[in-house]
């Protein structure tokens, strides 16, 4: 599976988040900003961010992800650092 394409099914479920997102294939690195963030622990919004790929995750497609989610705020504040 291509970044681009996990990219499309995060931006499907997120729809107003920004995706960074790198990978080999099988496994990839994605940091989502997205106000739906807001008001959330980290394993909620972990757990929103996997819905989207649920399917990817259950059967294979995408072996592993390392996911780091943002507020638009906390992206800005972990910038100017």
């Amino acid at each position: 599976m291509q970044p681009e394409e996990i990219k499309h099914l995060i931006q499907a479920g997120l729809e107003d988040a920004t995706i960074l997102l790198d990978g080999d294939g099988s496994h990839f690195n994605a940091t989502i900003i997205s106000r739906a963030f807001a008001d959330k622990t980290r394993i909620e919004k972990q757990k929103l961010v996997y819905n989207t790929i649920r399917q990817q995750l259950d059967d294979g497609t995408i072996h592993a992800i390392s996911i780091k989610t943002f507020t638009p705020e906390e992206w800005d504040n972990q910038e100017a650092r």
